[in-house]
């Protein structure tokens, strides 16, 4: 077995990346499919402990309960939680390695530690599965660290992994972040990308087509759905998007495994009716 691997990067932290993976995987768990998430490098001061001896982000693990898996450290196998004056706790295949500065962990330990052990831990999920959904991480257009992005570009190039990008338009300026975010990658990077949607959107969706066809013509990148705001209770990843009353509500949730499903299961049908799922199939994964 060697499983069909699709990321999902954003345009940006907080665009909706997180919870198109919980999606994808139920989506595709639900049609049968053995599905594993991956995220190979996360930043999150929420975690999950496993069996008292590994560390992995809390997202990574309901995003492994929506594909009906039991979380592992291989989903999640470089994890930073942030101590804050440019510090974090390094996480390595699910053990605590050190903290360390931002300096070093991009000058020293990313490429050259981090990243074999990321390719290892994909490769031997990909023989245990038919589809990967690897989750990027912020956005693949920060220039400033592309060559150490081993959560974005870096890793679907080395993986040719097809790329869906996701925007968020309740944020403002969609358009402007999916037409700036490809055309500031590379020309190789621009090619993996083989649809974008466009996230959180209220009102009417005829108002979005013309801004659509502009951007599917300038970047040959086809639009493959709009997802609506819609009101649903899962622990948020990012510190970006704050605190609220429902996110505490989310945390509570998370305790109750039968709550947290009845979540993922409105979270996947929402979205499955509003994705083109049949083209990401055939045309994307290149499945049936």
């Amino acid at each position: 077995m060697t499983a069909k691997v699709l990321m999902v990067q954003g345009t940006s932290s907080g665009a909706g990346k997180s919870t198109i993976v919980i999606a994808l995987c139920r989506i595709f768990s639900n049609m049968g499919y053995k599905v594993s998430p991956f995220k190979a490098q996360n930043m999150s001061s929420k975690i999950h402990i496993i069996s008292n001896v590994y560390t992995i982000s809390m997202i990574q693990a309901i995003q492994a309960f929506a594909a009906r898996k039991e979380p592992e450290w291989r989903i999640n196998p470089v994890l930073l939680v942030p101590l804050g004056n440019n510090k974090s706790k390094v996480f390595l295949a699910g053990k605590f390695l050190e903290e360390m500065s931002a300096k070093t962990y991009y000058k020293e330990f990313v490429l050259a530690k981090g990243f074999p052990i990321v390719l290892d831990s994909l490769n031997k999920l990909k023989n245990e599965n038919d589809i990967i959904i690897i989750e990027g991480a912020g956005s693949p257009a920060e220039i400033n660290i592309t060559k150490y992005d081993i959560a974005n570009m870096l890793l679907a190039e080395k993986t040719n992994s097809p790329v869906l990008l996701v925007s968020d338009i309740e944020r403002g300026g969609c358009f402007a972040s999916i037409f700036g975010t490809i055309k500031l990658l590379k020309i190789k990077h621009q090619r993996l990308i083989k649809g974008f949607l466009i996230n959180k959107f209220r009102g009417d969706e005829n108002i979005l087509e013309e801004g659509i066809r502009y951007i599917e013509y300038r970047t040959k990148v086809n639009n493959l759905g709009i997802i609506p705001k819609f009101e649903f209770f899962l622990p948020p990843e990012d510190s970006l998007d704050g605190t609220n009353n429902n996110q505490l509500e989310s945390l509570q949730k998370f305790s109750s495994k039968k709550k947290m499903n009845d979540q993922i299961d409105l979270l996947a049908t929402t979205i499955r009716t509003r994705i083109n799922i049949e083209f990401i199939l055939q045309h994307v994964l290149k499945i049936g």
